[in-house]
């Protein structure tokens, strides 16, 4: 900053350097005659107060220049829009390395501080950076869904495997069967034997190979009971697991409660001619092959949601063409002398008394159930029709109504009375026809969407609170929901018996597995 007097001393200059040479910043001027002292006072006395805002605005400028406008506008309340013109042009540049292929052969980093360190080091410019950056998205993303199919299949895979403790308590338990004659003891005893088809009892029905499941099932229904005298349990099994089972409930009374137990191949009724779908379905190699075979061949993995692939995974499970799973759909036959069954999974647990069920006045209807549309999520509570059918396909859709209201399996009371006057049955072996025939094009999974149709019109709902489904899914399920319900269904891949189980909801299963039973413990059962 300079200051200049005029030799005649009729003005002063106030005047700034800058790249552009001297720009003068204030001029004063004064009349023709001479400057007396007491004006020159007064001249420098103002000066003295405007030079600190002049040396301001001068340094303000300098930074102008020196910054590349970038700090001084800010300050002077100036608008720059260099920024705005630089985050253009690089949204510019993406879309156009979206819209190019990616060149060959580029060679990517493997993390961050080595992108940061390369573009230091080779001097990219911003279209080879944006074709690095989406080069590098598009592998991270392949390998996190690549990952996520992986873990698919090993959850598949630990769901459908046996345990190597309780395989080992179903071989201990079928060699006892065969030295241990207590362990072959008739079951019920004779004296009791007319209770299995006393209707004034309450007769549950649990088919199943799982020993331990199915200890867990009885135990919790006997001690969650009013009247534990009452209860009469016919336990269903196949042929290779019925010694085991036998064995377990002969050693381990649940009394007052009953305990019958019987192979598929004790019953008469349970004949090819009689079952002629499910013969035709464990044969079929087409079939076999489908919920056998290798579970990733012709899936195109690139354009499946690995949500959609978890729930093809699902219906593909051996179970759903286990005879043991669809025998169901026979109480009325296998039981004759029956008015009325609880059918029971394996896989629940009973914490309230079920008295009250037999009360419950059907109106005429088959089947008891609790719907599973009225719920807010979306595995279990949320299902209608069109989450287990195929509407594509001409027969479904001529049929069936797609927003209709599903049901759940699990647990149901069933009225055999009513059910012997209608073709539920027949229905059942109808449309399991007409699938296999389809190349299961209607449907997918397992034993509940025939169920849907054949019990159609024939379903009383019932309150949910008898019911509640989802253990074997959601990981969110709410703790005290769990403890209100009456009947919890860990309905899923996730079982309480399984590793892949839920931690914090095995303890609801658990409580009802006797640890110090010798076959349980030398089996170390569930032990990590």
């Amino acid at each position: 900053m300079q200051l200049h007097i005029s030799p005649s001393m009729r003005s002063i200059t106030i005047s700034s350097s800058s790249s552009n040479g001297f720009i003068d910043l204030m001029k004063i001027k004064v009349a023709a005659r001479h400057i007396s002292y007491r004006t020159l006072f007064h001249t420098i006395l103002i000066l003295a107060f405007l030079l600190p805002f002049v040396f301001i605005l001068t340094a303000l400028v300098t930074l102008e220049d020196c910054l590349g406008r970038r700090l001084g506008p800010r300050l002077l309340g100036r608008v720059d829009d260099s920024g705005q013109r630089l985050v253009k042009d690089f949204y510019k540049i993406l879309n156009q390395v979206n819209n190019e292929e990616i060149p060959d052969g580029l060679k990517l980093p493997d993390s961050y501080n080595q992108l940061v360190s390369e573009m230091k080091s080779n001097q990219y410019d911003a279209k080879t950076f944006a074709f690095m950056l989406r080069a590098m998205m598009e592998k991270f993303e392949r390998e996190i869904r690549e990952s996520k199919f992986s873990e698919l299949m090993n959850k598949h895979f630990a769901a459908s495997s046996i345990p190597k403790g309780i395989h080992c308590l179903s071989l201990r338990l079928t060699d006892e069967y065969s030295s241990n004659a207590h362990a072959r003891k008739q079951l019920p005893s004779p004296e009791l034997l007319p209770l299995l088809s006393d209707n004034s009892y309450h007769h549950f029905v649990l088919s199943t190979d799982n020993i331990l499941a199915a200890s867990v099932v009885v135990t919790s229904t006997v001690q969650s009971s009013l009247k534990p005298e009452k209860i009469v349990f016919h336990v269903i099994t196949d042929k290779k697991t019925y010694a085991g089972m036998h064995s377990w409930f002969a050693l381990n009374s649940v009394s007052p409660a009953i305990v019958e137990v019987k192979g598929v191949h004790q019953f008469d009724w349970l004949t090819r001619e009689n079952v002629p779908v499910l013969e035709a379905v464990e044969n079929h190699n087409g079939i076999r092959n489908y919920y056998h075979g290798n579970h990733i061949a012709g899936a195109n993995l690139s354009t499946t949601t690995p949500r959609m692939f978890a729930s093809k995974l699902q219906a593909r499970s051996p179970k759903y063409i286990s005879l043991l799973n669809h025998l169901r759909i026979y109480l009325p036959e296998l039981f004759p002398n029956l008015d009325k069954v609880v059918f029971l999974d394996d896989d629940v647990v009973i914490q309230g008394d079920l008295s009250p069920l037999w009360e419950i006045d059907l109106e005429g209807k088959v089947n008891g159930a609790v719907e599973t549309c009225k719920g807010e999520d979306e595995w279990v509570m949320s299902k209608h029709f069109k989450n287990y059918f195929n509407f594509s396909h001409p027969l479904i859709a001529k049929n069936l109504d797609p927003s209709e209201c599903a049901w759940a399996y699990g647990m149901n009371i069933f009225d055999l009375r009513a059910w012997r006057k209608t073709n539920i049955r027949e229905t059942y072996h109808s449309w399991l026809k007409e699938n296999l025939k389809s190349n299961l094009t209607m449907w997918k999974l397992g034993t509940l969407p025939p169920a849907l149709i054949a019990f159609k019109g024939h379903v009383r709902p019932i309150d949910p609170s008898w019911h509640m489904l989802g253990l074997g899914y959601q990981n969110k399920t709410n703790i005290e929901s769990v403890k209100k319900a009456a009947v919890i269904h860990y309905n899923g891949q996730s079982k309480p018996w399984l590793q892949i189980g839920f931690e914090h909801l095995r303890p609801f299963w658990t409580k009802y597995v006797n640890y110090s039973n010798d076959f349980v413990r030398n089996c170390h059962i569930l032990e990590s």
